[in-house]
């Protein structure tokens, strides 16, 4: 089963891993394991049997950020016993003739998928000789996602294919979960959680703590004027027959968006611009309502001048709202007194005090949003903690990105201690491998049980840690993190059910 291919003295292998492993081996399979548990090891034993079995061949795995990319590639160099010039990474950085060159010389290629896509589109790929492809973090694998291209192309051009898929969480919707595996076309799921008796010995544990912070009534002056211009809207499209409840979420309004678009056919022209004018304010209102109980004031702030100067009428006429006006006079008076959100006061109460206890405690904080990432990145550095960000690469507002070279040199800086603290946006949240992490602060709860699967996953990878929830009391916080802990409860009985399901088939 461990093949000669693989320099077995620096791999700790697990009886899991190996049972994994032939069950993967066997068929298109869907692995789910929590994160830290080694699904890397797994992908590279069964990588090691395809070369075995099929030396001609090639592998792929594909991963969905640049350095997650870089990660793969240094861990496949380190344990494989093959020329580590013939283990290659592959993204749109590299000039299109040099991946030509790269496809027919690697063995081994990790990349990421828009790049293999595009280069598959334009045919200077085919995947033909490949034996085996690794979908990291596989979740994605859904509607027009590359995995999907991939996938399917995979299947119809390779003379032996074998798909891997490596998840921590697919999602708590059944037809999610089916729509992952008809697009990788899984025979065999195979799934661990913490409480599994052979993965429980190597599950470090994670301490929750949850910690409250009370609106200052300023602020709650203004969330119950953004409140009355929210329930006015809401009761006009209950009227109009749009909306059954008022108590919708804004993924759920999006969705009735996203639904009524397609009604305009057959509804009068008048009545078709009048809902789709009260639905998409209505959506801007909820994210006005989430950025000013859960983020900072002072991006609150920002994004209504980008209303302000927006050339839709929608945008315009909300912010012309009195209602409005008066929740922007009040929190501004709030800014200029220099008053932080309490959250922020919070959380450099917190750090501040664990690098007293600890001057080498590592510390990551993931916030939702790239202008509360430099929020919170600016604060912290202006008193003195040795911090750094991580974002993505895509410019978002006034805010640049990281360059892929950027990324890998904080991410290894922070590794090294350079930094006691890392913020980060969603970016640092899928697989990135960071040892020896202490602490991950949430500066807010996601509702997504996948993303909170993903951000507790960056502690706890080698030692035990403590997940810290910043939570602002009776705001959209509280429902955020019972959203997603419901969902992921209701995950693993989905998962077992269609896990069921395949084996009656096979």
């Amino acid at each position: 089963m461990i093949s000669d291919l693989l320099r077995t003295e620096l791999i700790e292998i697990r009886e899991y891993q190996i049972n994994i492993a032939n069950t993967a081996i066997k068929g298109n399979s869907l692995v789910i394991l929590p994160t830290g548990t080694g699904k890397t090891i797994i992908a590279i034993i069964v990588a090691a049997n395809r070369l075995m079995k099929y030396p001609e061949s090639k592998i792929m795995m594909l991963a969905p950020t640049r350095p997650l990319v870089l990660q793969h590639t240094e861990t496949f160099r380190k344990l494989f016993k093959i020329d580590r010039n013939r283990i290659v990474d592959i993204t749109g950085k590299i000039p299109k003739e040099d991946r030509k060159f790269l496809y027919k010389f690697a063995k081994i290629i990790i990349a990421t998928p828009q790049t293999i896509q595009n280069d598959l589109e334009e045919n200077i790929l085919n995947l033909n000789d490949f034996s085996l492809i690794i979908f990291d973090e596989a979740h994605r694998c859904v509607k027009e996602y590359s995995y999907t291209y991939v996938a399917k192309k995979y299947l119809e051009q390779s003379k032996f294919p074998l798909i891997l898929a490596l998840t921590a969480s697919p999602g708590s919707e059944k037809e999610r979960i089916e729509e992952i595996k008809n697009h990788l076309n899984i025979e065999y799921i195979e799934i661990r959680s913490e409480y599994d008796k052979d993965i429980r010995p190597y599950i470090k544990k994670i301490e929750k703590i949850f910690v409250s912070v009370e609106l200052p009534n300023e602020i709650k002056r203004a969330k119950e004027e953004i409140e009355k211009v929210r329930n006015e809207l809401i009761k006009n499209l209950k009227n109009l027959g749009i909306l059954n409840s008022e108590d919708i979420t804004k993924k759920e309004l999006i969705k009735v968006y996203e639904e009524f678009l397609g009604k305009s056919e057959i509804l009068d022209k008048k009545i078709f611009r009048e809902i789709l004018f009260k639905l998409l304010q209505l959506i801007k209102v909820e994210y006005l309502l989430e950025l000013i109980e859960t983020q900072s004031s002072v991006y609150f702030l920002e994004y209504l001048e980008k209303l302000k100067n927006s050339n839709k009428i929608y945008e315009r006429a909300l912010v012309n709202d009195i209602r409005i006006k008066i929740a922007e006079s009040i929190v501004r008076d709030y800014v200029n007194k220099k008053l932080p959100h309490p959250k922020l006061e919070k959380l450099e109460e917190i750090i501040k005090f664990l690098i007293s206890q600890n001057q080498n405690v590592k510390i990551i904080v993931f916030a939702n949003y790239r202008a509360t990432v430099e929020f919170i990145y600016n604060e912290l550095k202006s008193k003195g903690i040795k911090v750094a960000k991580l974002v993505g690469q895509a410019k978002r507002d006034k805010y640049d990105g990281m360059t892929q070279k950027e990324q890998a040199e904080v991410i290894r800086n922070f590794a090294h201690g350079i930094y006691n603290v890392l913020v980060c946006s969603s970016v640092g949240e899928e697989g990135l491998d960071i040892p020896k992490t202490d602490y991950a602060i949430f500066y807010e709860p996601v509702p997504s049980e996948i993303r909170a699967i993903q951000r507790r996953g960056r502690v706890g990878r080698q030692e035990h840690g403590k997940v810290i929830i910043l939570i602002t009391k009776n705001t959209r916080d509280e429902a955020y993190y019972w959203s997603a802990f419901h969902k992921e409860k209701r995950m693993r009985k989905i998962i077992m059910d269609i896990k069921k399901e395949l084996m009656n088939n096979n």
